[in-house]
């Protein structure tokens, strides 16, 4: 009974952990987006744009080698 426990409190650790960074991550990123948009005008769908074409044209890269 105390061994199951105590792997379920670490169970439960682990995941509130992963839980707390993956929500930082979030906010983060959420923070850098809205604060990019209202400096810069620069809409999520232009950063995704971004993000396509590097990972097209390092793919083009690879490929060439």
């Amino acid at each position: 009974m105390i061994i199951t426990l105590i792997v379920a409190w670490i169970v439960f650790t682990i995941l509130w952990k992963l839980l707390r960074t993956t929500v930082s991550t979030a906010l983060t990123i959420a923070a850098i987006l809205v604060l990019l948009n209202i400096s810069f005008g620069i809409t999520p769908q232009d950063i995704w744009h971004q993000i396509t074409q590097f990972a097209q044209t390092v793919s083009q890269i690879k490929g060439s080698k």
